[in-house]
C-alpha cells in the first residue's frame, strides 16, 4: 500500500534528503519513519507551494517524465513588466540560455501590476534584503503561468528570458491536485490518489 501527501513547501526549505545549510523537506516528514519516500519533482529553495510526496515510484515517475505533459500552475510576482509581446513569447517558448530548443508552450496570466516599495514588505525578510536594493518604483508584474515541462529554475529563466525577475515563485497545482489552501507552509496532510 503507498502513501500519497500534499505538502506546502515554505521559502528556504531545500528538496533534498540531507543539507548542510538548510532545512529539508524530508525533515517534515521524519515522524512518518518511510526511507522510501521522495519529492514528486523540486522546488528550489525560493519557491514555495505544492510538493508532492510519496513512496510510489510509478506515480511519481508518470507525475514527472516530460512526456506525460502534467501541467503545472505557479504563481509568480516580477520585477519588470510583460507586454502582450512577451507574453507572445512565453507562450509560444523561448529560448532559455545554455537551450538547444525552445520550451513548451506555456500560459500566461497578468494579474496586476504594482511597484517594488507596495510589494516589498509583503515578502519574505530574505527576500527584501536581496531586493532592496532596486528603485522604490521598480515596476512590479503579478501573474500566473502554466507549464508542462520541468527544467532546473524553469519558470524563473523563462521570466528572465523576456526580462523580468522573479522576486516571488509558489506552484499551486501539478496536474489535476490542487494546493489545499487550508494548509499552511510547513505543513503536510496525506491525500488519496
Amino acid at each position: 500500500m503507498y502513501s500519497y501527501y500534499m505538502f506546502n513547501k515554505p521559502y528556504g526549505c531545500v528538496c533534498a534528503r540531507r543539507d548542510d545549510l538548510y532545512p529539508t523537506v524530508m525533515d517534515y516528514f521524519k515522524e512518518l519513519n518511510n526511507p522510501n519516500l521522495s519529492n514528486v519533482g523540486r522546488l528550489d529553495r525560493e519557491t514555495e507551494g505544492l510538493l508532492l510526496i510519496t513512496d510510489d515510484g510509478k506515480w511519481n515517475q508518470l507525475m514527472t517524465h516530460p512526456s506525460n505533459e502534467k501541467e503545472k500552475l505557479y504563481e509568480f510576482i516580477a520585477l519588470g513588466t510583460l507586454d502582450d509581446e512577451k507574453i507572445c513569447r512565453l507562450e509560444n517558448g523561448v529560448l532559455l540560455k545554455g537551450a538547444e530548443k525552445l520550451t513548451a508552450p506555456a500560459k500566461v496570466t497578468v494579474t496586476g501590476t504594482s511597484i517594488l516599495s507596495e510589494v516589498l514588505p509583503t515578502l519574505h525578510p530574505e527576500i527584501q534584503k536581496n531586493t532592496c536594493h532596486n528603485r522604490p518604483e521598480h515596476p512590479i508584474v503579478f501573474g500566473t503561468i502554466t507549464i508542462t515541462e520541468g527544467k532546473k529554475h524553469q519558470v524563473r529563466r523563462m521570466l528572465k528570458a523576456v526580462g523580468c525577475c522573479i522576486i516571488y515563485l509558489k506552484r499551486i497545482s501539478m496536474g489535476d491536485i490542487v494546493l489545499d489552501e487550508n494548509l499552511k507552509p510547513g505543513e503536510w496532510k496525506e491525500i488519496q490518489i
